[in-house]
């Protein structure tokens, strides 16, 4: 076979180098070393290495608090607060209306031609009577009550508490008072109870005063010491030192702390120079007493003492069957601070029914003002406090 010349060296040779892979004669060949295998042209059948392990896993983090959820916790406090204030609500409900069906109620506000027509305000008729029907022997002995038999008014007091802000007036009407009795002719004004009872007397003194009466309150000898005691007593000053055997009174001149026993005599006793005007002033003075004493902090916030006063006057009183408790407590808050006067008279007269008190123009002028509504005047206000 003929040979194909050569036109030159192979590709990537230099011209003039010896050939690869065989020595030319008199030249250098160089050592051949063993150089590792590239990974990928190593036999098929041996497995590669390993992957590198992974670390070990590290514990997941704690988790952080949870924040305290005030909202939720907010919304339970406000869920036991309603619960609590419900139960106070138809707790209180449950007394008020519990207190206010104990209440001894009779028919005192008659109807009868010629009523005088609602007048502004809230009229009320406070009445003491000297009933001992309910006291046992005992209790007329302890309290000096004496044993007379049947029921007269040793107290007659017309409260007028005016619309809006005004202060109340609380008139004394003495019992010897010489007043017109509808269908007896002329008596004194306590007569009127005694003949006819509450009706009758309530129809005299709205037909002497011109002034519609909305309230009667009427309380007696019994149950009198115990609703004072249940408030801890009162507190009254005196003009003079008194000593009354029969209402069981002996008291010095000045400022006294009485218990029920003593309040009692008090508010009975007549033993001064003006009698019966004289005693009146002090069943005002009593009465703003007790009323001071019972709307007090150291009742109103002591359950005890609160309820002992509540459950006193419950068994004490007795209302129009029209009357609540509610209008009660309105009577008290009226009287914290009221004006107290004595119905204007004249002189002492004897008449048919003895000596007496009769009615004049400023009677009538002083109960004019007061039914319309009109400021009375300091020359009308008798033993004013």
């Amino acid at each position: 076979m003929p040979r194909i010349p050569s036109h030159g060296p192979p590709p990537g040779r230099a011209p003039g180098a010896p050939p690869v892979g065989r020595a030319s004669a008199g030249q250098y060949a160089p050592t051949q070393k063993p150089e590792p295998v590239p990974a990928g042209d190593r036999t098929r059948g041996h497995r590669p290495p390993p992957p590198p392990a992974r670390p070990a896993t590290a514990p997941p983090a704690a988790k952080p608090p949870r924040p305290r959820r005030r909202g939720r916790r907010t919304v339970r406090v406000g869920k036991v607060l309603l619960i609590l204030l419900l139960v106070l609500v138809l707790g209180g409900t449950g007394l008020l209306f519990y207190y206010d069906s104990r209440l001894d109620r009779i028919d005192a506000l008659p109807a009868y031609a010629g009523r005088p027509s609602d007048t502004p305000g809230t009229n009320w008729l406070i009445v003491g009577t000297d009933s001992r029907s309910d006291l046992s022997d005992d209790q007329r002995t302890n309290l000096s009550t004496g044993d007379a038999d049947g029921s007269r008014t040793d107290t007659i007091m017309l409260v007028h508490n005016p619309p809006g802000s005004g202060k109340a007036t609380v008139v004394s009407i003495p019992r010897d008072l010489y007043v017109e009795i509808p269908g007896n002719g002329s008596l004194k004004v306590n007569a009127a109870y005694n003949i006819g009872g509450p009706a009758l007397l309530v129809q005299t003194v709205e037909n002497l005063t011109g002034i519609h009466i909305d309230h009667y309150a009427e309380i007696g000898f019994g149950g009198f010491d115990t609703l004072v005691d249940a408030v801890g007593g009162v507190d009254m000053c005196i003009d003079q030192p008194l000593n009354d055997p029969k209402a069981g009174l002996k008291l010095s001149k000045g400022c006294h702390h009485l218990n029920g026993r003593q309040a009692l005599g008090l508010v009975r006793t007549r033993a001064f120079p003006r009698a019966d005007l004289e005693r009146v002033v002090n069943q005002r003075k009593f009465l703003a007493a007790l009323v001071s004493r019972a709307t007090s902090p150291a009742v109103l916030f002591n359950p005890f003492r609160l309820f002992g006063f509540i459950g006193g006057a419950i068994d004490a009183l007795t209302v129009d069957e029209r009357d609540h408790i509610w209008n009660l407590a309105s009577l008290m808050f009226a009287l914290r601070d009221p004006v107290t006067t004595t119905t204007p008279t004249g002189e002492s007269v004897y008449t048919d029914d003895g000596l007496a008190l009769p009615v004049t123009d400023r009677t009538e002028e002083f109960f004019g003002l007061l039914r319309a509504g009109q400021p009375i005047p300091d020359e009308l206000l008798v033993d004013a406090r």
